[in-house]
């Protein structure tokens, strides 16, 4: 595996989730097989489950690992390309990446989308940098429209939950929130679970599409309810309006999913990339109940990386 930014960079799926379950079966399995190697994570906003996932995978495969903070620790960045640097940033990020590339063999790193301009998001206008400049792999640890890893950790999730022979119907519904929120963790659903075996619906309120290119030809229902009935795995997520880009359409109706709405469901499981807001996105009683298989998302988050980081260092010289 050269680099990790999107679906299309992983050549079997399937094959890939069998890995990462032997992973978690046995994660020290390869402890040196990353010695001598050192992979830079680079987070440009905050990290919880990312940070520590990433780490504890590098580490599990002797991994030296290079933490910067860069919107805390590092110098103002200027990221457009031919900027006249006479005001407030500092370093360019194609230096800073050429810097990176002298000390680590991996790059990862974490950029979420401005929310500002669409076209600078949807272009992809910091990973890209990271991708042009970068003579090292890059891993994308979430960029402005897509969360990979979190992605691939809901599929090893799925797996492992879903043991019958049909096909589970999988929704991906909308949620409430009080800010505007980037669509990555939603594209990136959409985009890896079309490439698993699961019958994939997308819920969400007028307004509240998704970029076509991660829709594709998913059935797309404007009634939670509707899209509810009979599911057997939801996905809960806020998202802002894409069309009229990170604003908040008004919304009819009640969008959090509760124990009650969950009666439409096959007894469905739930799911949450986390950090979640309670009793605004999902209910206390969702959460905390035995259709909640959030945590073990969060754990599976781990093995997600550590696949990714030991497929990467079989082609490392």
């Amino acid at each position: 595996m050269k680099k990790f930014t999107t679906v299309e960079d992983v050549d079997n799926l399937q094959s890939m989730i069998k890995k990462a379950l032997e992973i978690k079966a046995n994660p020290l399995a390869e402890p040196t097989k990353g010695n001598g190697k050192t992979i830079g994570l680079v987070f440009l906003n905050s990290s919880l489950r990312t940070r520590l996932s990433s780490q504890i995978a590098a580490q599990n495969l002797g991994l030296n690992v290079l933490i910067l903070n860069a919107a805390q620790e590092a110098w103002n960045l200027e990221f457009a390309d031919g900027a006249v640097m006479d005001g407030g940033t500092v370093e360019h990020i194609k230096d800073a990446i050429e810097v990176l590339n002298q000390y680590c063999d991996i790059i990862a790193v974490r950029c979420f989308a401005g929310m500002k301009s669409k076209e600078d998001d949807t272009n992809e206008s910091i990973l890209s940098q990271f991708e042009k400049h970068a003579k090292v792999p890059v891993v994308s640890l979430e960029s402005a429209t897509r969360h990979p890893l979190q992605s691939f950790a809901d599929c090893i999730t799925i797996t492992e939950n879903w043991k019958q022979d049909k096909k589970p119907k999988v929704v991906l519904t909308w949620a409430p929130h009080i800010k505007p929120i980037a669509h990555a963790v939603g594209n990136s659903f959409a985009e890896w679970m079309q490439n698993m075996d699961v019958d994939l619906v997308i819920a969400n309120p007028e307004g509240y599409d998704l970029d076509p290119k991660f829709v594709k030809d998913t059935p797309v229902v404007h009634n939670q309810d509707d899209a509810l009935k009979d599911a057997d795995f939801i996905y809960v997520k806020n998202w802002s309006s894409f069309d009229d880009y990170a604003a908040m359409p008004e919304v009819e109706g009640d969008w959090m999913l509760s124990l009650e709405k969950l009666k439409l469901t096959n007894d469905a499981k739930v799911m949450h990339c986390l950090p979640v807001r309670r009793n605004v996105e999902l209910s206390d009683e969702v959460i905390d109940s035995e259709h909640s298989i959030i945590y073990q998302q969060t754990k599976n988050r781990i093995f997600s990386a550590q696949t990714v980081f030991s497929k990467i260092l079989n082609d490392l010289k």
